[in-house]
């Protein structure tokens, strides 16, 4: 279990530092600004509004069923496996978000439309760290 939550922690710090770099990529590059189709925009923001929906379905189906089973039994690997792989897909939607965003900012658009996406995919790969499940007590 330790080991597990080393890794995901380290993981969860290697996405948040390539968040880091996607803003400042975002603004040093400096592609072209041209106005983007609305369509487009619409778009983008409908698939992030999804990815948020699909970020907390993966969320109850893998973390916390896991996290219940883990607390009962500290010792089983499939769930420990779905715990953490769980976090993964968590972590790599949020920062799916985030390159949303660059994307955004690479077909054209000011930064202040890709920070929304920055700032979204940052906090909820901030806001879901892991925790070791807690142990049930039996007394």
């Amino acid at each position: 279990m330790n080991q597990a939550l080393k890794t995901l922690r380290a993981v969860q710090w290697s996405l948040l530092g390539s968040m880091v770099i996607y803003v400042a990529l975002g603004v040093i590059v400096r592609p072209v600004l041209r106005v983007i189709d609305p369509t487009l925009s619409y778009l983008f923001t409908t698939v992030a509004v999804a990815v948020i929906g699909v970020i907390f379905v993966v969320r109850r189906t893998l973390v916390f069923r896991a996290e219940a089973s883990l607390a009962a039994q500290p010792d089983d690997a499939l769930s420990l496996k779905q715990w953490r792989t769980g976090h993964i897909v968590t972590y790599a939607l949020c920062e799916a978000l985030a390159l949303f965003g660059l994307a955004q900012r690479f077909l054209g658009s000011s930064v202040q439309q890709g920070v929304p996406y920055f700032i979204g995919g940052f906090v909820l790969l901030l806001f879901f760290r892991p925790q070791p499940p807690q142990t049930v007590s039996t007394t």
